[in-house]
């Protein structure tokens, strides 16, 4: 006996309205969820997932966009037919939604009682008391530790991971039958993701509740989802169950999605990369929406719709699987062609060397500002940076990655230790004599459109660069310049007028690497530059990055989390926990035989297609750098601590062929 349908979603559109066109971001989409189920919806940004999420709850943006057709039923119930007020009594109680991101779902000026409390008091009757023990309940079911204290405190008092928590605790506190998780792990670390997406699951097995999930990453919908549906372009272009899709997707989208994951098997190649980019919506669509970038489109596929194929299992919208559209044989049977790459080869010469990094910040109080303590962001990191190597930094959020590339750069005041670049130590160099290094050492940030000027155009944005080393006086040469640049990352040259807004995220991040090129450096820092992006267009900035390092030999301190990233991109691995690095080596020694229990974890928590369940082995989240643990900073979490990592932090242990780990376990073995 199969499960009973909870929600069924049929030809619903929602569009935007406009004076000229709609703006069509959900344009007939049809999906039904069961019982217990998690059904994920995956796509680009932009493709009208996060908007058919809203419409489900009616909170699309009224009267920016209107459901113009569809129905949307909840266990029969079509709420598109229920008065506001009606509306009301469903979310929340019936229909839960957690938002992407935390700290601007929750409100600043109201403790996390009040917040939780307020979705109690509207959807049961139950007095102060009452209300504050289920409070206290739901928090301990999501995992907050002392939640009598964490009742009285206001979100900006807990980390990023917390504040997810205590979304997921309001979210239930109503005692959903289905969940709307809405990219809920995106913002968070891969340990938290990890636990995160654990607690869902846990909380489903005990209540029953359906979930959609929607999210871009195919390892979180490997892990978590029953039911899998791709959105391109506002409509759904493919469904089927999660070992169906994951063993043989069919669309030529989904496939492209699969192929432009990065991944050690396609380190000697370029990432496939989608060509073109969505397109507009407002516009009358006669063809098939994905044809301009599909590369088994002919003729048939521009001029005429696909129609939706289902069978009992799936469901799929292309003309290559309608056996009514006859096929060419040429393009039916088209190849997968990968470009090759040969992998750089790092020197021996070093490009950097760093050593007992270290940059305190102080914490002041009191209205003479009295230094009352200091965080310890960076606390004693070694590093080497060889030429035309890649070092990939990883580690948790505020584990002082980013503060060790700034220091680097001299953008943040040094406490101790040394940068040592072609010779000079560049902390101990005035601003005057630090000038001229400064155009050899360059940073991408991770979010392109804060990293530029608004107000200025795309010429003046990598001119600004330029005219700090050379082409100072000859304007013709350095426009020639600016046009060579903006070619090399792949733009055209006449986007030199237009501003950042005018840009997608992946041009503004090719623009900022245009302009780390500039000044023509020997080493760019480059901060969680992909983070932000699709996967698609990570593939792009990927694939970029790859080939200026063979052209010019560049080298790269990558800073990420990413470890599909690392596995593709990095020569060398560097785990940073607490302002410490406590493992290093080759990308083989770090990645296929870690050795540091936080780096194994670390890894065991990265949701990869294939795995059969989430293998979180370490609770609690990263102490503050302001108070850090004695003895280990990670004893606290561990799963083999002993006695003696909560007194002593461990020395670095020296294992193979510069293989290094900072940990009790292999001190012992070593002397043993």
């Amino acid at each position: 006996m199969s499960t009973p349908v909870l929600l069924e979603v049929k030809g619903l559109k929602t569009w935007f309205s406009s004076k000229d066109r709609p703006f069509k971001a959900v344009d007939g989409i049809d999906f039904s969820i069961r019982q217990g189920e998690t059904f994920a919806l995956l796509g680009e940004s932009g493709c009208g997932k996060s908007i058919s999420a809203l419409s489900i709850l009616r909170l699309n943006p009224y009267p920016a966009s209107n459901i113009v057709a569809g129905e949307i039923k909840l266990d029969g119930l079509d709420l598109l037919k229920l008065s506001e007020a009606e509306m009301e009594r469903v979310r929340g109680r019936r229909v839960a939604m957690i938002f992407q991101e935390p700290q601007s779902s929750l409100n600043p000026v109201l403790t996390f009682g009040q917040q939780v409390g307020e979705v109690l008091r509207w959807h049961f009757t139950l007095s102060p008391q009452e209300i504050q023990q289920r409070s206290l309940k739901l928090l301990d079911a999501v995992g907050i530790p002392d939640p009598l204290r964490r009742l009285k405190e206001y979100p900006h008092q807990m980390s990023g991971g917390m504040k997810q928590r205590v979304m997921i605790a309001m979210a239930l506190a109503g005692e959903p039958e289905l969940l709307i998780a809405d990219e809920p792990t995106t913002a968070l670390d891969v340990t938290i993701q990890a636990q995160i997406l654990d607690l869902l699951k846990q909380i489903q097995r005990d209540t029953g509740m359906a979930i959609l999930l929607i999210t871009h990453d195919l390892g979180v919908a490997a892990q978590m989802a029953d039911q899998i549906a791709v959105m391109y372009a506002g409509q759904i272009v493919e469904k089927a169950d999660r070992q169906t899709f994951f063993n043989h997707a069919q669309h030529p989208y989904a496939q492209k999605l699969f192929e432009a994951l990065p991944s050690e098997q396609k380190r000697d190649q370029r990432l496939t990369v989608i060509k073109g980019s969505v397109p507009p919506l407002n516009q009358n669509f006669i063809g098939c929406r994905f044809a301009e970038r599909c590369d088994f489109a002919w003729d048939h596929c521009h001029q005429h719709e696909p129609k939706w194929l289902a069978t009992e299992q799936s469901g799929i919208r292309c003309h290559l699987y309608d056996p009514v559209v006859a096929i060419s044989h040429s393009n039916a049977s088209k190849a997968l062609h990968t470009s090759h790459l040969s992998e750089v080869v790092p020197s021996k010469i070093h490009a950097l060397d760093v050593r007992g990094l270290k940059v305190h910040f102080p914490i002041r109080k009191g209205i003479f500002q009295r230094q009352v303590g200091q965080v310890k962001a960076v606390d004693g990191v070694n590093l080497t940076l060889h030429n035309a190597e890649t070092l990939a930094l990883v580690g948790e959020s505020g584990c002082g990655k980013t503060t060790v590339g700034k220091g680097i750069l001299q953008l943040v005041r040094v406490t101790s230790g040394e940068v040592r670049f072609r010779g000079k130590v560049l902390n101990r160099l005035s601003q005057h004599e630090l000038k001229p290094y400064r155009g050899q050492l360059q940073i991408i940030f991770q979010d392109p459109f804060s990293s530029m000027n608004p107000r200025m155009t795309v010429e003046q944005i990598i001119e600004e660069a330029i005219s700090a080393t050379r082409f100072r006086k000859d304007t013709v040469a350095r426009s020639k310049y600016v046009d060579s640049l903006l070619q090399r990352v792949g733009l055209r040259a006449d986007i030199r007028h237009r501003y950042p807004h005018e840009f997608s995220g992946g041009q503004r991040q090719r623009i900022c690497i245009a302009r780390a090129l500039a000044t023509e450096p020997e080493i760019i820092i480059c901060d969680e530059p992909t983070s932000a992006l699709d996967v698609s267009v990570q593939a792009q900035i990927l694939n970029l990055l790859r080939d200026i390092q063979h052209e010019f030999g560049l080298s790269f301190l990558f800073i990420t989390h990413n470890i599909g990233v690392v596995d593709y991109l990095a020569h060398r691995v560097a785990v940073m926990y607490l302002g410490r690095i406590v493992e290093q080596g080759s990308r083989q020694q770090v990645l296929d035989s870690p050795k540091h229990p936080y780096t194994q974890v670390l890894l065991a928590a990265v949701p990869e297609i294939g795995k059969q369940q989430l293998q979180v082995t370490v609770n609690g989240e990263l102490p503050s750098p302001a108070n850090p643990p004695e003895g280990c900073h990670f004893h606290q979490r561990c799963p083999r601590v002993m006695p003696i990592c909560q007194k002593h932090y461990p020395p670095t242990t020296l294992l193979d062929d510069g293989h290094q780990v900072n940990c009790f376990l292999y001190e012992e073995n070593e002397n043993g």
